[in-house]
């Protein structure tokens, strides 16, 4: 198959569109994130203050991933028609929109907001992976996910600062302390939005389709396959496992943005034709082992994106004005993430040398201190309500703001280290692999908002333990298969 990147724009403006790339989500992020850490607290606030309202923060977060979840199977085509570029920019206004509607809170309009950014969601993460394949090669892939990964968790940084010094002192989120923030979280991801605009689409390859695709958009084939990008945390990969993956990806798109004439029926039909891939790789064996793993990603992912700021800024020993933690657990977080995201993502191919299963002890070791030291430091009541109670050791902010660095830490040592199996593990079937593992991934996290508002703390660190060491065994047991594969693969070839 022709590769397209021969038509690529000079090395210097991709490395540019990188930058730009990873500065526009970091502006959008910076405002969704940042809502995500905040808004049960802000919603219960509003609730004291407006009983007419109903809106919950953890059943809008649950709504949003349990579309994205479904969404996941029709972004492909999307991107395909509208392009990466502008699929992006369409997708971070439906991101600036739910920010929105916590100027003024209503529950329609936070649960259609929560429909709306699930879609965008899909297909946002869908052109990003594209966008991101387009700008990198070979030798570059590594430095450009690694940078764009960096600058994409910043976005825990800003308006969580903010949310740190604005909110002290504060015992009730009012109007004084909702509206200025979230105009201008508002503001922030409508920005990064409009420098979408200024991203460079790669040049047309020309209307003239390659005898491959021409093939494929006609006899409907399971050879077509549809690239469905990578969610927020696939960035992570950056060892020559992802590299594996994202180039195979460039291989077969031919680069999206070139003119493909064909129907919608037939784009369609492409991405039913992954979902059905995606269903026959679920039932090997070597899926069926990681798709644990991948769950317990989702699982803690709920966890540390939206159940346990949220239960520190509920811990009111912690003083009246608890809820100023808030923003400074999301910020250890976001440190946590960058960190690993620096270590595991640039100096991938170091930290492979000696296999990805230690990395993932590594992850899950820190999660387990964690989840033991949050267990003795928060009370069970926290993910619930406001509440005076003390844990089993009087409560330490420290520890508390600790805990945020070690889950988000952990979080990027499992999930670069998906990334990377699925790679290599499914170098020919890598869009269905990573269309499952985000299928996963987003229905466990779903899961997780859901019961998050209903069960106390310690049998949410249950779950989160269960899943986390058996995810961590079958991940094992899935590399060990890899390698003797690997093995008995070069005995072969010599």
């Amino acid at each position: 198959m022709a590769d397209d990147r021969s038509l690529d724009l000079r090395p210097g403006i991709k490395f540019l569109n990188v930058l730009l790339l990873g500065f526009t989500f970091m502006l959008v992020f910076t405002g969704f994130q940042t809502c995500g850490m905040v808004e049960q607290t802000v919603l219960e606030s509003y609730k004291q203050i407006h009983p007419d309202f109903n809106g919950v923060g953890y059943t809008s977060l649950a709504i949003i991933y349990t579309v994205f979840a479904v969404a996941n199977w029709v972004a492909p085509s999307i991107v395909s028609i509208i392009g990466p570029k502008y699929s992006m920019i369409i997708s971070a206004v439906t991101y600036t929109a739910y920010i929105a509607t916590f100027i003024k809170p209503m529950t329609v309009t936070l649960y259609l907001g929560s429909v709306l950014i699930g879609i965008g969601a899909a297909v946002l993460w869908t052109a990003q992976g594209n966008f991101l394949t387009l700008n990198s090669d070979d030798h570059t892939m590594g430095r450009n996910s690694g940078i764009f990964w960096a600058l994409l968790q910043c976005s825990l940084l800003i308006g969580n600062l903010y949310v740190y010094f604005a909110w002290r002192g504060v015992k009730v989120i009012k109007d004084a302390q909702r509206v200025p923030l979230f105009i201008g979280l508002t503001a922030i991801s409508g920005v990064g939005t409009i420098l979408m605009f200024f991203l460079r689409s790669h040049p047309k390859s020309g209307t003239k389709m390659t005898e491959d695709h021409r093939n494929l958009l006609d006899d409907g084939s399971d050879e077509r396959r549809v690239n469905t990008g990578s969610y927020s945390n696939s960035i992570e990969a950056n060892d020559e496992g992802s590299q594996n993956y994202l180039d195979h990806i460039s291989e077969e798109d031919e680069a999206s943005e070139s003119t493909v004439k064909s129907s919608s029926g037939g784009k369609a039909s492409g991405a039913w034709m992954a979902f059905l891939k995606a269903i026959e790789l679920f039932k090997t064996t070597d899926m069926m082992l990681l798709s644990i793993t991948f769950l317990y990603t989702g699982f803690e992912l709920t966890f540390f994106s939206g159940v346990y700021a949220t239960s520190v800024g509920a811990t009111l020993q912690f003083g009246e004005d608890a809820d100023k933690y808030v923003g400074l657990t999301g910020i250890m977080i976001g440190v946590g993430e960058i960190f690993g995201g620096l270590i595991f993502g640039i100096f991938g191919r170091r930290t492979v040398k000696y296999g990805r299963s230690p990395v993932v002890f590594l992850g899950f070791f820190l999660h387990l201190a964690a989840f033991f030291l949050i267990f003795l430091n928060i009370p069970d009541e926290a993910p619930l309500h406001q509440t005076h109670e003390v844990a089993y050791i009087d409560p330490n902010v420290v520890i508390a703001i600790g805990c945020g660095f070690l889950l988000g830490f952990g979080d990027a040592c499992f999930n670069t280290q998906c990334f990377s199996i699925l790679g290599v593990m499914y170098k020919s079937d890598s869009a269905p692999a990573f269309a499952l593992f985000k299928f996963e991934q987003s229905l466990a996290a779903a899961i997780g908002f859901f019961y998050s508002n209903h069960i106390v703390l310690k049998w949410q660190l249950l779950i989160m333990v269960v899943f986390g060491v058996s995810g961590t065994l079958t991940y094992f047991k899935a590399e060990h298969s890899l390698k003797r594969r690997q093995r008995e693969e070069a005995i072969n070839e010599d």
